[in-house]
């Protein structure tokens, strides 16, 4: 996802919002999570729900514009987004593409080809490969190296 927001972010407003911890200790820990060295109980008040979320965007240099969702998870509940989901939403505030539920139908190609469409194909070199590893994942500590992520991933919005 960090590709596409660098090709696009001068066309449409990015933002990635942490929804819940979608696997924390303290409730369906995976192996991945240890293997990557993030684990983190579920958080209870808002302040350990940011310090997640700042140890994300800290550790992974993730450049992405960043919200964190209130404790009533209005944002979750509004938009579906556990565990990660794509969302476009046009000039009028408007849905203009919904993505599947992660992490099966969680589709960055569909967000770049709407983009595409929209403002013209961006050419650009790959990444290194520890660059893209380091940049994986779309807004949550548990971000594994192939690019899935647990939570909610940016939601571009045309400008």
């Amino acid at each position: 996802m960090v590709q596409i927001y660098n090709d696009y972010k001068e066309h449409a407003d990015f933002l990635t919002v942490y929804v819940r911890e979608a696997h924390p200790t303290d409730e369906w820990q995976m192996k991945s999570n240890v293997k990557d060295d993030v684990c983190y109980a579920q958080p209870k008040t808002l302040e350990q729900r940011m310090t997640i979320a700042n140890d994300f965007t800290k550790r992974f240099k993730y450049p992405v514009p960043f919200g964190v969702d209130d404790m009533s998870n209005a944002a979750n509940d509004a938009y579906a987004a556990w565990p990660e989901r794509f969302y476009i939403i046009d000039e009028s505030g408007r849905i203009a593409y919904r993505g599947g539920m992660g992490p099966f139908n969680y589709k960055p190609s569909e967000v770049r080809d709407w983009l595409a469409a929209r403002y013209g194909t961006v050419k650009h070199e790959p990444a290194p490969k520890a660059a893209a590893a380091n940049s994986a994942g779309s807004g949550s500590t548990g971000a594994p190296p192939d690019g899935t992520s647990p939570t909610p991933a940016p939601v571009p919005s045309t400008k």
